[in-house]
């Protein structure tokens, strides 16, 4: 990867005091300690002296008393001039996007903490454990080591003295493990595959739901679709978020483990429709025009692809998979409808959210069917 540099337009137009300025603006904090009361209907709002105040504008506004934090951290002496490149490199990095797995965080210790007082304190470190999720989001080498780095220093920093400390630091060595397997790979399915397309199988492993699981016809299966997806995504974008949640609100991870069966499943469902949007989303909708034919991606839809077509419709699959020019992608595209992939995606949605909304109402945790309930509902039929 390259390294990741700021724009150069964006600094020329505004100069760093302008940004710094605006940065801190929209960045300021609160520095009371009042306390916030929540209940289920305020998930996403809660109440404080001032008046309402979003959960959201909350997140982003610890993210400021973060980052200074790190840049401000005497560690290593560091020049003014590495100090000031280091907070542009956060700031490129880690605040942009939805922020749906740092809020998350959020959401779910509101919801274990429903019906107590959350104080500013504890709303804090919720949010703190937030923007760890979010600075997972990696992007040259050595900005992801450093955005790695930040990570252990936030956590050191702010829990070192909490009971929870060592699980907090065992859940996220695990999910960092998890995720760069996961990218590994994927990496490496992407490189064998366009040797041999073949390759790209679901094998029987895409979802373990009862009725659900598709077996496809693979001798040469060395590519496992779930193993990607449940490494690479569920854990880090589902279950990290919650687990820290749990943890923060003083539970035990092994108390929850079937919320964490459940969780993965989620994630994995989350990138089966990743795949479906990348290539049959209005990419206006989406943000951005999907690459997942061109990228010669290990995706759900070339996998289904590949267990239905005839040796003709395969044929074409081979020919024009990953390859670059429209014409290409467009054959591809015509093989997908003629083989009724959005059907096949719209049942296997069907089914899959019947089977979750049952796993959930199955937990016997009142906090948890919460939890389960407010991601199922965000990801479901999504559009985007």
């Amino acid at each position: 990867m390259a390294q990741v540099f700021i724009n150069p337009e964006v600094l020329r137009s505004n100069g760093d005091e302008g940004v710094e300025r605006e940065l801190k603006e929209k960045l300021r904090l609160h520095s009371d300690a009042s306390p916030v009361k929540c209940t289920r209907q305020q998930e996403q709002r809660c109440l404080s002296d001032h008046g309402i105040v979003d959960a959201r504008e909350r997140f982003m506004q610890a993210y400021g008393r973060l980052r200074d934090d790190l840049v401000g951290d005497d560690s290593c002496d560091l020049t003014d001039d590495a100090r000031r490149w280091l907070a542009q490199m956060i700031d490129y990095n880690v605040p942009g996007g939805k922020l749906n797995r740092g809020l998350s965080v959020i959401d779910s210790y509101l919801l274990l903490r429903q019906g107590s007082e959350v104080t500013e304190d504890d709303f804090f470190l919720a949010c703190v454990l937030g923007w760890c999720v979010e600075w997972v989001g990696l992007k040259g080498i050595n900005d992801g080591i450093l955005l790695k780095c930040h990570i252990l220093i936030m956590i050191k920093k702010y829990f070192r003295e909490k009971p929870y400390f060592i699980d907090l630091l065992d859940v996220w060595n695990e999910v960092a493990l998890q995720t760069s397997l996961g990218q590994m790979i994927d990496l490496i399915g992407t490189h064998t595959g366009a040797d041999d397309l073949t390759k790209y199988s679901i094998e029987g492993h895409v979802i373990h739901l009862p009725n659900l699981s598709i077996e496809l016809d693979s001798d040469a299966a060395h590519i496992q679709y779930r193993r990607i997806v449940k490494y690479k995504t569920a854990y880090y974008s589902f279950y990290l978020p919650v687990a820290n949640a749990l943890l923060l609100s003083g539970a035990k991870l092994e108390d929850f483990s079937g919320l964490k069966d459940i969780l993965i499943e989620m994630g994995i469902y989350f990138q089966i429709q990743d795949d479906y949007l990348d290539c049959f989303a209005d990419p206006n909708a989406i943000g951005k025009i999907g690459t997942d034919i061109e990228d010669h991606k290990c995706s759900w839809l070339i996998v289904q692809a590949l267990g239905h077509a005839d040796n003709n419709q395969i044929e074409v699959l081979h020919k024009n998979y990953g390859k670059k020019d429209s014409s290409s992608v467009s054959e591809v595209k015509r093989t997908y409808a003629s083989l009724d992939l959005k059907d096949i995606f719209s049942e296997f949605e069907r089914r899959c959210y019947n089977h979750l909304v049952t796993s959930i109402e199955a937990q016997k945790d009142h906090a948890a069917r919460e939890i389960l309930k407010s991601f199922l509902k965000k990801i479901h039929q999504r559009k985007k």
